[in-house]
């Protein structure tokens, strides 16, 4: 068996089973050290006795370690956070099992602090619930803004059950409303904009979610065989939106193209050209009034690369997944002011039924999943006239 299996192996069967003998107490600095020896195992498995020695040690800490080990998983890698989270929870079961009492005044604390990872802060919400239900009622009603996506969905679904029970159509429409503002689960937001329109009030889902509408398109370029993936057309050695390329179908520039669907798909082979073996490229231009740093999130069921402001940010050589929101997230840096977003979308030669889509939708958002609204510049499709900035989500 490779190192690291065996590592992972024995670190969490110890994280599991070492259970003999009273807690013992344990002090910030102890729990911090021993930690650090767990942080060490490197991938081929080396120092993984210490560590072993150190998980040992570890869950043998009484509760008031665990909010230490809090602090020491937050700032570990996810290797080595999985095995303090073993230790953080041995420790937590053992107390509530032999009658002791977690630490539940640092649990919040840790819980409120909206500095933390957002799994740690739900690690520790979700222990402190066990003991203490009526957390929920005090913490989550003020996390509709949260950072983290699984607080806000608590905090959503609150509102929404508020709603849903009251009794006033006034009443029910503001907390429809209000869910709005922090909702970002797809499930979550098709009730709550089904119940406002029962109500009369109209949702811009498209904007709610931050998806790009307004697109310049141009292809299609040589695909053949898939060798077109890893060919550096025009557009990705020089971005010129007024220049002519020799593609596919002849010489042709920059077509502009725009979507009004509420899930922003921009629908190349309905809307461009069903186009088989072949490479078409997006550009999508925006405004942000700040820099910052983003997710982008792709949905496609095509192999794609993408570019902002020219630099490589992810590639994927894959053809006809299924196509999802948010299949793909990546981390990326806005600049303050004029942004350009390159997409090289891939189809491949298959005639299949199944294989037709070529397809993508993409939208730009915080690491929860809320819209960072942008203004596009980007050309109408419909008259090629230069459009005034508008928010992202809008569309002629």
């Amino acid at each position: 068996m490779h190192k690291l299996a065996d590592a992972v192996m024995g670190l969490t069967v110890l994280c599991a089973c070492f259970q003999a003998g009273p807690a013992v107490a344990g002090s910030p600095e102890e729990v911090k050290t021993l930690a650090q020896t767990i942080r060490s195992v490197d991938q081929q498995g080396q120092g993984h006795a210490a560590a072993t020695k150190a998980i040992q040690q570890l869950t043998t800490l009484d509760a008031e370690a665990l909010p230490a080990l809090l602090d020491e998983i937050d700032l570990a890698n996810s290797l080595a956070a999985n095995w303090l989270l073993g230790a953080f929870e041995s420790i937590a079961e053992r107390t509530l099992r032999d009658g002791g009492k977690l630490p539940t005044a640092e649990l919040e604390r840790f819980v409120l602090d909206r500095s933390k990872d957002a799994k740690t802060r739900r690690l520790a919400y979700e222990w402190l619930l066990k003991v203490d239900p009526s957390a929920e009622q005090r913490l989550i009603p003020g996390m509709l803004d949260d950072p983290s996506a699984d607080m806000r969905r608590d905090a959503v679904r609150l509102l929404i059950d508020e709603a849903k029970d009251t009794g006033d159509a006034q009443a029910a429409r503001e907390l429809y409303s209000r869910a709005l503002t922090g909702v970002v689960h797809d499930d979550q937001v098709k009730t709550i904009v089904a119940a406002l329109e029962e109500h009369g009030q109209q949702v811009d889902v498209q904007k709610h979610f931050g998806f790009l509408p307004d697109w310049q398109l141009v292809g299609p370029f040589e695909n053949g065989d898939g060798k077109g993936f890893d060919v550096a057309y025009p557009p990705e050695h020089k971005l010129d939106l007024q220049a002519k390329y020799e593609v596919q179908t002849g010489t042709l520039g920059w077509v502009p193209l725009s979507t009004e669907h509420n899930y922003g798909i921009v629908d190349i082979a309905k809307d461009f050209g069903p186009h088989k073996g072949a490479v078409v490229y997006a550009v999508s231009e925006f405004q942000s009034p700040q820099a910052r740093p983003v997710q982008v999130r792709l949905g496609t069921p095509n192999a794609w690369k993408m570019w902002l402001n020219g630099e490589l940010l992810f590639a994927r050589e894959e053809y006809h997944r299924a196509m999802s929101l948010d299949q793909y997230r990546v981390d990326a840096e806005l600049k303050q002011g004029h942004n350009v977003l390159l997409l090289k979308v891939c189809q491949n030669e298959q005639e299949q039924d199944w294989a037709q889509r070529y397809q993508f939708q993409l939208r730009v958002c915080d690491q929860a999943g809320s819209a960072v609204h942008v203004a596009s510049q980007q050309a109408s499709v419909r008259d090629g006239r230069r459009k005034e900035p508008t928010t992202s989500g809008s569309s002629d």
